[in-house]
């Protein structure tokens, strides 16, 4: 049984990610959006080098990670992109915290609260509790249905 206990919040560059982070990263990111949603696309997209890197560790694993990235990267905004919790951990509802951290994140770092995120469909009311709003736009990415959604 799983516990929120010993866990331990990182943020970190790309070039201050030690290579078992990275690995473990890689790892929970296929095994989620390749594996679990059958999605095949490249992962390692090029944009790693430009995010900072927001994940929570037990016990060597990455039990719950996002990217974030500064305005004009992705976005005029800053933006939050990758996020997930890995299967084995989703009832400690990390992910509230990672969204949380995420926009505190933001907030010290870039000097703004605003941000865009491509939302997967399913998760609009989750980052709608976040004040993220739907802007309207909705497309397949992947094969699986996206909306566009800003937080001002």
């Amino acid at each position: 049984m799983s516990d929120i206990f010993n866990i331990t919040w990182k943020i970190k560059s790309f070039e201050e990610l030690s290579i078992h982070e990275l690995y473990e990263i890689l790892k929970v990111r296929q095994e989620v959006f390749v594996v679990e949603q059958t999605c095949y696309y490249l992962d390692a997209d090029g944009y790693d080098q430009k995010a900072l890197h927001l994940f929570a560790e037990k016990e060597g694993k990455v039990v719950a990670y996002c990217r974030i990235f500064p305005e004009g990267v992705k976005y005029p905004e800053a933006s939050i992109g990758r996020v997930l919790t890995h299967p084995d951990f989703r009832n400690l509802k990390l992910g509230k915290t990672l969204i949380q951290f995420a926009l505190e994140a933001i907030k010290t770092r870039f000097n703004t609260s605003e941000c865009r995120i491509s939302a997967q469909d399913y998760l609009i009311k989750f980052y709608s509790d976040f004040g993220f709003q739907d802007t309207g736009k909705k497309y397949l990415e992947d094969d699986i249905p996206h909306t566009e959604m800003a937080r001002k």
